[in-house]
């Protein structure tokens, strides 16, 4: 399948600094891309565009052989370890934000958020504004302006899910010599006029875009189902508690435009080869790459120490603990089957397709994390990178690509960002908020009992259906574990547990790992703390604005609350 393979042009430096004075020693550089090339070539200004979906590295242990895209992705220390799915063996900037010591000074892996995203909205800004110029039909300016809309918007997303209230540039394109002394550059909205803000922008791209991309030159590109999902979870942000800047029933019909498309369904061909395949009709937005454009190389990074990897987003015992029992049940329920002596049969499903634990068959072989004398151990190879939970990742591996020297033929797995199941719960949270799991919204074609059953009925998963009858709070819990396990690892957990203000609680619990005891034929099962210090604070609702950008703004930007 041909998919494109974004030109990584330098353009940043060359926009910012075109109209500076030339002298005698300026040469005139080979890396970057003049804006007159830009504006008067419509195959370099599409080349352009095309690169919003990415961005240049802006700090170490970024974007391993192709730039960073949207969030954090598949990097090194994944999103996830900033949460209680799992820890990074290695740190790389994800502790401090386990233990609650972000500063705006030190914020670790998180640090370019911020920088990333107003330069990505710039970007959009300046190729909006000059699209009127480039000598291309009606038709594709349609579709490219549809595209820079969602890139925006999306761009937003990042600035509001984790520092809150935006600054708002509209299609401004700023220049270096903008009058820092002008408040308008600096003021940040209110969380509901950005959220406002950010949602109509999303209607106005979903009016762009085509339903379906209509060669192999756009695929990964936007759609408007594309634009319709990011609408459905930020209107489903805007709902929710620590955002209250929207309701319950507009999220709800937000996530129903998505699924009246009637172009998406539940993925039949396997929970685990979802994450490994391209173009799956579950997939709603995804990024693709190719052997030279490739992500980090997720065996060698993530695999066990036992096969010389690095053992690196390492599953957590408060996620092992949440998943169900194959019965549906929570292990510590009465009738549950769960049996501690044997804590990992009987499980839901996705529990095997997301963890390695001891035990599990992985590259011809059962994983050895028990001590003494396990494989995948400390008392195993390279022992250095040993999990220190007792877990190692499975979501997302491809076992066909090698551990040993990856770089060439590996990394090819896509970046799924939005898929029809997360939608499905969207749905779901909203629509029992707003009228109760079985009430069948005004327009709908499902109730929020009736979604959740159809994620919980993906055939190699086949949980059994929530029963009739439940409590809004019962149906509450329900969406919330689905969400949980679900969506692992695909860096929904994070924003989750902030938006339903339940940070302070799950976010504090210690970060907890197994010890797996082998003597003889019998193994036991002790819990452990595999980092300490796991902590939340109230202030970390929201990512502290990197002091840099504060001082850059001659202290006009608003930090925000406790940093």
């Amino acid at each position: 399948m041909k998919v494109y393979k974004p030109l990584y042009i330098t353009l940043g430096a060359a926009l910012l600094f075109a109209s500076c004075k030339k002298d005698f020693l300026e040469i005139t550089p080979t890396s970057v891309i003049s804006t007159a090339s830009v504006e008067n070539d419509s195959t370099i200004f599409e080349a352009f565009v095309l690169n919003r979906y990415v961005s240049p590295r802006l700090q170490d242990k970024e974007g391993e052989g192709s730039n960073p895209g949207f969030g954090r992705g598949f990097e090194y220390s994944m999103s996830s370890s900033y949460t209680d799915e799992s820890i990074y063996t290695n740190d790389d900037g994800s502790w401090a934000m386990q233990r609650g010591q972000v500063s705006p000074d030190n914020l670790g892996s998180t640090a370019s958020f911020w920088s990333r995203s107003y330069r990505g909205i710039r970007e959009c800004n300046y190729a909006l504004d000059v699209l009127s110029k480039i000598n291309m039909s009606a038709g594709h300016k349609r579709l490219i302006e549809g595209e820079l809309k969602f890139i925006r918007a999306f761009r937003y997303q990042d600035v509001i899910r984790n520092y809150g209230r935006a600054v708002l540039m509209s299609d401004k394109v700023t220049q270096l010599n903008d009058n820092l002394q002008d408040d308008a550059l600096f003021k940040r909205a209110t969380l509901k006029e950005s959220m406002d803000y950010v949602l109509a922008q999303l209607d106005a791209a979903a009016a762009l875009l085509p339903v379906n991309n209509s060669s192999s030159w756009l695929l990964g590109r936007a759609t408007k189902g594309a634009a319709l999902a990011l609408k459905s979870r930020l209107a489903l942000y805007a709902a929710s508690p620590l955002y209250n800047a929207g309701t319950w029933a507009d999220a709800a019909t937000a996530a129903q435009a998505v699924i009246s498309l009637n172009k998406y369904g539940i993925y039949t061909g396997g929970y685990n080869n979802m994450f490994l395949v391209n173009e799956t009709n579950e997939v709603i937005f995804e990024r693709l790459f190719t052997t030279n454009a490739r992500h980090v190389c997720l065996e060698i990074a993530n695999g066990p120490n036992g096969y010389n990897a690095w053992g690196g987003n390492t599953p957590l015992q408060n996620l092992v603990d949440d998943y169900q029992t194959a019965g549906g049940k929570a292990i510590t329920e009465t009738g549950s089957g769960y049996d501690p002596a044997k804590p990992y049969e009987n499980r839901d499903p996705r529990f095997g397709y997301t963890v390695i634990y001891d035990g599990a068959s992985y590259r011809g072989r059962n994983l050895e994390a028990f001590v003494p004398g396990g494989k995948d151990s400390k008392d195993g190879n390279s022992n250095w990178n040993t999990t220190k939970t007792g877990y190692y990742l499975k979501k997302f591996m491809n076992d066909a690509f090698p551990i040993d020297n990856p770089w060439d033929v590996a990394g090819l797995q896509p970046w799924i960002y939005m898929r029809y199941a997360e939608v499905l719960l969207n749905f779901a949270e909203a629509s029992n908020e707003a009228y109760g799991p079985d009430a069948v919204p005004a327009g709908a074609s499902m109730s929020a009992r009736q979604a959740v059953n159809m994620v919980r009925a993906r055939p190699d998963v086949n949980m059994p259906p929530l029963a009739n009858g439940l409590s809004q709070s019962q149906m509450r819990d329900a969406v919330r574990y689905e969400r949980r396990v679900e969506l692992a690892f695909e860096e929904h957990r994070y924003y989750d547990v902030r938006r339903w203000q339940i940070a302070p609680q799950v976010e504090s619990r210690p970060a907890s790992g197994i010890i797996v005891t082998k003597s003889g034929s019998t193994l036991t099962y002790a819990t452990k703390v595999a980092l300490d210090g796991k902590a939340f604070q109230n202030k970390q609702y929201w990512l502290p604005i990197p002091r840099a950008e504060i001082l850059s703004s001659a202290g006009k930007l608003e930090q925000n609350p406790g940093y």
